[in-house]
């Protein structure tokens, strides 16, 4: 269900915290898990009833064998709850082997606003991502991230809450204008304050789990929502109470690690909302790096975006054909269109006394197949492949020629000058000096030991 503003307001999803907040119970609270833990053997003791009665009809399933069940915890609690269900259960079967797993719901009670299982609401409110074709007209994209993909954001309420919001007299269009302030003085007037997955403690979440879990057949999917901060220690702690609480599986969301579809409206950090263009402007700033290839003099000019790689020309440099003062560093690379329809890409800099000057075609100036391959890591770059991911592709890349090799190298050298310092390296992370796993970094585009030290450039 979507309200009149279309599609950047939203309406949530019902969950087990609903209907205790609808019973005045603090989900995660003592009086919470044992009202849960009580539905949930309800709900066990009857389905299993179900399905007994099933097997006297149509009888049981095949394999069915009482005697493999006499120690099974599960049906032993069901014994000691209702022993005649547990007789009729030993004389007739049962018509299914299994009936009572909580599978993971999330998207698809999105879809058909139902319960997405003993989940407590994800929040009051919060903004919501979905991907968009960038090339559709009608799609309002916020923003794009780093890899080219485009995402529209739109705020959604818990349709729970928006029913307590009707109840209460609130006009809903006008509380999606309010302030965050004001926001969370009606959720604090709401039965769902101190309730959401970020409030609920998540020791006790993990406990309601295990309890629950003892009048569920097969396993159960939970998520403990954990803030971006939290420590290596707690993370641990749940996995452990999970382990002693019974529990068959246990999943850890820890914000931020994961580019998201859920945000939390109250963080203040935005994304990135530019791209680089996938065309290209006429003009961009440039950046000359100038270094040493197998004893060879290399140049490359690296067309920048936001400061951001977007496009290389490199190669063995040439006085005669590149007339550059070794002192330049930044200029402009400018894309012409000439009179045949062809294009081409001048470099233009400042000299010292504040004199334009423009080198013409640069790629006509380096080998053509230098060229073309350096087309191919541009389109790369434009798309958004974070540099460091880059490298790597630059870096597994297997040509034939020495020679290509040899610029292959080039451009990976050249590219590695963008990598932000402190950025971990993701292949081959083994300081080759003194062994330490996970230890290598960029620093000045070199691979850098933080355990002995060990520098290596290119």
């Amino acid at each position: 269900m979507k309200t009149e503003e279309g599609r950047r307001t939203g309406i949530g999803i019902t969950a087990e915290g609903d209907m205790l907040a609808a019973l005045g119970i603090r989900y995660g609270g003592d009086d919470g898990i044992d009202f849960a833990v009580e539905v949930q053997k309800t709900l066990a003791l009857e389905a299993y009833r179900g399905s007994v009665n099933l097997a006297r009809e149509r009888g049981p399933f095949s394999i069915y064998d009482a005697s493999l069940e006499q120690n099974n915890p599960f049906v032993q609690r069901l014994r000691k709850e209702d022993d005649e269900l547990y007789r009729e259960m030993q004389r007739y079967g049962r018509r299914n082997i299994a009936l009572l797993t909580i599978a993971p719901t999330g998207t698809t009670s999105l879809m058909t606003q139902t319960t997405s299982g003993i989940e407590p609401a994800f929040a009051v409110y919060y903004k919501r991502r979905r991907k968009v074709n960038p090339n559709d007209k009608e799609a309002f994209v916020s923003f794009t991230d780093e890899k080219g993909i485009s995402y529209e954001e739109y705020m959604v309420f818990h349709h729970k809450f928006v029913d307590w919001l009707k109840i209460k007299g609130y006009n809903i269009k006008e509380v999606l204008r309010y302030s965050e302030d004001k926001l969370k003085q009606i959720v604090e007037e709401s039965p769902y304050h101190k309730s959401t997955s970020s409030d609920v403690d998540w020791i006790k979440k993990v406990h309601m789990q295990g309890e629950i879990q003892k009048w569920v057949d097969h396993s159960i999917s939970v998520t403990i929502n954990l803030p971006e901060k939290v420590s290596e220690e707690m993370v641990a702690k749940l996995y452990i109470t999970a382990w002693q609480c019974g529990c068959k599986g246990i999943t850890v969301y820890r914000e931020g690690s994961r580019e998201g579809i859920l945000l939390n409206a109250e963080k203040n950090d935005k994304p990135k909302e530019t791209q680089a263009p996938r065309h290209r402007p006429e003009s961009l700033d440039a950046e000359i790096i100038r270094f040493k290839n197998n004893k060879e003099d290399w140049i490359a000019f690296i067309g920048l975006y936001e400061n951001r790689p977007y496009e290389i020309f490199t190669g063995i440099t040439d006085d005669d054909v590149f007339p550059i003062p070794k002192a330049i560093k930044k200029g402009k690379i400018i894309k012409v269109k000439e009179k045949d329809g062809n294009t081409r890409y001048d470099f233009e800099y400042e000299d010292k006394y504040g004199y334009p000057n423009r080198v013409g075609g640069l790629s006509r100036m380096f080998d053509p197949e230098f060229w073309n391959y350096a087309k191919f890591i541009s389109s790369v770059l434009r798309f958004g492949m974070p540099i460091p991911d880059v490298v790597n592709l630059i870096s597994s890349l297997h040509l034939n020629s020495e020679t290509i090799n040899s610029w292959k190298n080039g451009v990976e050298r050249a590219l590695k000058n963008y990598i932000p310092d402190g950025t971990k390296v993701t292949k081959g992370n083994k300081c080759p000096d003194c062994g330490e796993e996970g230890t290598l970094i960029y620093k000045e585009g070199c691979r850098t030991c933080q355990a002995c030290g060990y520098s290596k450039c290119g």
